[in-house]
């Protein structure tokens, strides 16, 4: 089944870039454009829910982290960057707070006198357990509203796309 929606504001963009400079190849502009819009539309909606239950989309993030990473729940700082992309400086503030709030502790790394281990406490599982279920219902209202076959299809392309879009960082990593 093939839906096609009216114009949306993307296609209005690309016209005007089209009028403007014809020259320039804008399809990937609307693509991107649609996902960008998407994600923000769709982490709003999420935001707002993680809210509810007192915590920001990075802080959600933070426990989610160490929610999956499954039993004992911990992770080194560094371990943690590198999941969630982010800088040591960005992920100080956010274990700060988590910390402050008794969802997270900090204590020694047993296999590294200098490092430190951040465990998921028992108040925090319970809190990202709740906020993933909320937060998968935000994204799923907006999903579920594709029929089923456009959705695993839709899957499949991003999977593809990200793949490509890392592509050519993963290839500068093996060098």
């Amino acid at each position: 089944m093939k839906t096609v929606t009216g114009q949306d504001e993307v296609d209005r963009i690309v016209a005007q870039w089209n009028r403007e400079r014809p020259e320039l190849v804008t399809e990937a502009m609307a693509v991107f454009g649609r996902i960008y819009r998407i994600a923000r539309i769709v982490g709003d909606r999420q935001e707002a829910v993680y809210g509810r239950l007192g915590l920001n989309r990075g802080e959600f993030d933070v426990l989610a982290t160490l929610r999956r990473s499954g039993a004992p729940f911990q992770l080194s700082p560094k371990e943690l960057c590198a999941s969630m992309m982010l800088t040591s400086g960005g992920m100080t503030g956010r274990l700060d707070r988590l910390e402050r709030r008794g969802l997270v502790t900090r204590s020694p790394d047993p296999s590294d006198r200098r490092g430190l281990v951040i465990t998921l406490t028992e108040e925090g599982r319970a809190l990202v357990d709740e906020a993933v279920v909320v937060g998968l219902a935000a994204q799923r209202e907006v999903f579920e509203r594709l029929p089923e076959e456009s959705r695993t299809q839709l899957a499949d392309l991003l999977r593809d796309l990200l793949a490509a879009a890392t592509q050519e960082d993963r290839a500068t990593q093996e060098n």
